[in-house]
């Protein structure tokens, strides 16, 4: 009874564990692994219990199996969740862009990106932690075991078909969200063309470059807390249906 227990631990734990390891706000670079393996551990501790029985390996190729299944598995929900992040950095990205932001503090941390891109991606962690993305993950994993069960490997097209349409929701909603700063670029560039047209003199690059700053700040200030319910809402409903149609 208690090397059924260990090995049904054991095998939950591979698919945990690799879930948790790219998992937004759990699986950041900046959080330790020790404190990795102490809530890979707790999730572990939460979903075996959940899940039926898993069968112990009559060989070691089966054995085998079990980890790449599980790996597989866990790597592809978790970057599936991860994607949502690269989409609210990728807005961040394009919205500097267009208001001539991108060069603040765009390489003072390991990853080259904006420095609103990292306001909107540390608002949007902090709002879904907030709104119990812990729970939804545990209910997450809970759930994996009934669209996958263990040792089951996934049909390669399935997968492929699903990660790429994952990977186009991403960029899609990356666009979507920067849209207004997007906008707010294309008139303020129009606006200032017809000025440079009609006073050719006037050096509308000086007057025009603090407007887009200011703008562009006010613009996220407004904008923010309706971008990052939108985000949190289509990352807990990924994460409350993975197969579903993207948001």
């Amino acid at each position: 009874m208690l090397a059924t227990g260990l090995w049904h631990g054991a095998v939950v734990f591979l698919r945990v564990a690799a879930l948790v390891s790219v998992l937004p706000a759990f699986g950041e670079s900046s959080v330790p692994m020790r404190i990795k393996l102490v809530l890979a551990l707790a999730f572990t501790a939460i979903v075996a219990p959940a899940v039926p029985v898993i069968a112990a390996a009559a060989s070691p190729l089966q054995l085998a199996g079990y980890a790449l299944t599980e790996l597989v598995i866990g790597l592809a929900l978790g970057l599936g969740v991860r994607l949502f992040v690269l989409a609210l950095q990728t807005a961040g990205s394009i919205a500097a862009q267009a208001t001539s932001l991108s060069q603040i503090l765009g390489g003072a941390a390991v990853e080259p990106i904006p420095a609103m891109g990292y306001v909107l991606a540390i608002g949007g962690l902090a709002l879904a932690v907030m709104a119990g993305l812990h729970v939804q993950v545990a209910r997450l994993m809970i759930l994996s075991y009934d669209l996958f069960p263990a040792g089951a490997f996934p049909e390669a097209r399935d997968l492929s078909f699903w990660g790429v349409g994952r990977i186009a929701q991403a960029f899609s909603m990356a666009f979507m969200l920067a849209a207004p700063f997007v906008i707010a670029s294309v008139i303020y560039n129009l606006t200032l063309g017809v000025i440079n047209r009609a006073m050719p003199q006037l050096m509308v690059a000086f007057v025009g470059a603090p407007v887009i700053t200011l703008g562009g700040l006010f613009l996220l200030f407004a904008a923010a807390p309706l971008i990052l319910a939108a985000w949190t809402d289509a990352m807990l409903a990924f994460v409350q249906n993975p197969l579903g149609p993207p948001q």
